[in-house]
């Protein structure tokens, strides 16, 4: 098979294989065969570049994070929908309906499964996805095209589409296991939970760094085909019915919700609404309801829109099931950068389908202001259907004899002072060494972007924690071959390594000692300015805050982390102890350039993976020749520099203003000939 051939074959195979799993949850081959598809076809591509396009599934992440969303302007308005709440609504509803075609009959309705997720417009042309926007104000909304495009379930091409230019509408969701997944991870890291799915997946389509968008992995349901010619039928004249729509979409490859169906009339409906309102706690995503709508076009054409809402639609919203618990007890969690979260121990209760023995209370300020009690009656629900949180106390009465809950003072694992800033809600125990705080601490401490220990990892670090070998930071400088032997997986090759690498971040620059302690706000751009400008860790740590403002780029909050978190008496120990330990606190002064710049004047944007180097080398390199590299093609770039996995919309824009492109190769060649007065340097 030629390589074209081959390319399309892949192409074709792997969208297959991402529909069946990201959609239909039905698999038929392993990760690691469907990552060897997609190695192989990168491999290809890469060897092939005249035969990659903007809709391989490489493609769907690449390119640094965005500088910000454009705003753009729907085909048609997004409108909203009227909403009903019990049974005698939909009834209400009905009656409109039929008074408004003048029938006494009831139409038939299609009833979907209502996402409870973030709206958003796709635009194909010719069959390929060229744009994704959000709902916004209705009328225009943000372009998140990039990251878009990193939903596996939303296909980069259709299957046999209309061509043109068509809108297809739908949700885009975070399902629950991602949720769940995305929580504990913050848990993890000491940071407050996010209160909801759908929230969480609004902020993350809005995130900036298409990258970060692809970890998180959000999903997507399209449901609405949308006609440029006709506000009121928001579907082309060909569509016979929507019922006929949705079966459209989903041969097309779309993601299409499979639990909607077509109702006869009134009782039909009421009797979906009724069976989902109990069965939606199995459904592997967040519903909050209904969505209604008539199933014939040229019916939804007679009725019409308000200027709001469209009179053929409507959403049953389900109503929050909530039971009451006995509180057992307000406990504190300290995370890794010793965020104290309270939380709920409850008597075990039984709530949507699953039974809940803690629960999130948000923050102090909220426990207060509700009134919330150790010891009472409360109320419970799952905070949309997955996150268990505490609604308030059953008994409201303020001279109630239970005492009233206060937040404690000192940690509840190392006993140090909690400190709140007046901006904030949230209580955080500052203290470096804090058992809570330590080992998550500790692999951040270790890892590549602050002092890249290698070696030292998550499994190692709760090993070290757990048999109470290690009290702070400084510590693990003090460890020996013995004692590394000992541990789990663990031989005389690994702990050398890890003893080698450990004396090897002795001698790192101050910046990545600075980052890697931890203190909240500070990362690793912040570090890099407040090392240049003071040039000592003990320089920063004396330094007021009225200093530390006065350094460009360092804003009051930044400064008041940093003076709290020298303040803690506790991480000026740790500070000595790693002096002790001969870490390199003091940075090498700075020198001016020497000779000649030879791609002085030029302008590189990377994008892509380079395999020789990371972004952050090949950026400093060029710099280093005199070079500028920005995050964003235009008439003033030099070239692209195009790794593995380029993001589609730099290499599109490369191509449309005619900037030439350098593979790694041809990147490669030019730092080895850009030397200082070399004539050959380009």
């Amino acid at each position: 098979m030629n390589p074209a051939a081959r390319i399309h074959f892949l192409r074709d195979e792997i969208r297959r294989h991402e529909e069946l799993y990201y959609v239909h949850a039905k698999p038929e081959i392993t990760d690691a065969a469907f990552d060897a598809l997609m190695s192989e076809l990168r491999a290809l591509e890469a060897a092939h570049p005249e035969l990659l396009t903007v809709d391989s599934p490489t493609q769907r992440v690449g390119g640094r994070p965005a500088e910000g969303f454009a705003e753009v302007e729907h085909l048609q308005p997004m409108l909203s929908l009227d909403n009903a709440y019990h049974e005698e609504d939909l009834r209400a509803f009905d009656e409109r309906v039929r008074k408004g075609l003048g029938v006494d009959r009831s139409p038939a309705y299609v009833a979907e499964l209502k996402i409870d997720g973030l709206s958003m417009a796709l635009t194909y042309e010719d069959g390929r996805l060229v744009r994704g926007a959000t709902r916004g104000d209705g009328v225009r909304g943000e372009e998140v095209t990039q990251n878009v495009r990193t939903v596996r379930a939303i296909p980069l091409s259709l299957k046999g589409g209309p061509q043109g230019r068509v809108e297809i509408r739908g949700e885009v969701y975070l399902p629950k296991k991602n949720f769940e997944r995305i929580n504990q991870e913050q848990e993890d890291a000491g940071e407050p939970l996010y209160a909801n799915p759908r929230n969480t997946a609004a902020g993350t389509l809005r995130n900036l760094d298409p990258a970060l968008v692809a970890k998180r992995g959000l999903a997507a349901w399209m449901y609405q085909l949308v006609a440029e010619f006709d506000l009121s039928a928001e579907a082309p004249a060909s569509v016979e019915s929507h019922a006929q729509m949705l079966k459209d979409l989903a041969a097309w490859g779309l993601p299409v919700e499979p639990h909607w169906k077509r109702c006869a009339g009134i009782e039909d409906l009421v009797a979906f609404c009724n069976e989902w309102r109990d069965r939606r706690h199995s459904l592997a995503f967040e519903t909050d309801g209904v969505v209604i709508k008539l199933d014939d076009p040229a019916l939804r054409q007679r009725l019409g829109s308000t200027s709001k809402f469209p009179r053929w639609a409507t959403a049953f919203k389900f109503p929050a099931e909530q039971k009451q618990a006995m509180l057992k007890s307000i406990e504190i969690n300290i995370g890794r950068t010793g965020a104290a979260t309270p939380f709920a121990m409850l008597e075990p209760t039984v709530v949507a389908g699953s039974t809940i023995s803690m629960a999130t209370l948000h923050n102090p300020d909220d426990i207060v202001r509700k009134d919330i009690r150790p010891g009472e009656m409360v109320i419970i629900e799952k905070a949309g259907d997955v996150i268990p949180r505490v609604v308030g106390p059953v008994d409201t009465d303020p001279a109630r004899p239970t005492p009233r809950w206060v937040m404690p003072a000192t940690c509840p694992r190392c006993g140090s002072a909690l400190q709140k800033p007046e901006d904030e809600a949230v209580w955080r125990c500052d203290n470096s060494s804090c058992p809570s705080k330590l080992q998550r601490g500790l692999e951040h401490f270790a890892s590549r972007g602050a002092m890249n220990i290698e070696g030292l990892g998550e499994s190692l670090i709760w090993q070290l924690c757990k048999n109470g070998l290690i009290k702070s930071y400084a510590d693990i400088y003090f460890l020996d071959a013995p004692t590394l032997e000992g541990m789990e997986r663990m031989g005389k090759k690994s702990a050398a390594k890890v003893l080698a690498e450990l004396e090897k971040s002795k001698s790192n620059d101050v910046w990545r000692l600075l980052y890697g302690l931890g203190i909240r706000h500070v990362g690793e751009r912040g570090a890099q300015v407040l090392a240049d400008h003071f040039g000592s860790i003990d320089a920063i740590e004396v330094a007021s805050i009225e200093q530390l403002q006065s350094v460009h780029e360092i804003g009051p909050v930044l400064a008041a982390s940093v003076r709290a978190y020298f303040d803690e008496p506790r991480n000026r120990e740790l500070i000595a102890g790693l002096r002790k330990a001969g870490l390199k606190l003091v940075g090498e002064p700075k020198r001016a350039p020497e000779g000649s710049q030879p791609l002085a004047g030029r302008t590189y944007v990377i994008t892509g993976e380079l395999s020789g180097m990371s972004r952050e080398d090949a950026q400093a390199r060029l710099e280093a020749l005199g070079a500028k590299v920005t995050n964003s093609v235009s008439t003033k770039t030099t070239a692209l520099i195009v790794g593995a996995d380029p993001g589609a919309s730099k290499f599109e824009k490369a191509s449309a203003l005619g900037i030439p492109t350098k593979n790694e190769q041809e990147f490669m060649e030019l730092l080895a000939t850009a030397q200082p007065d070399n004539p050959r340097a380009r």
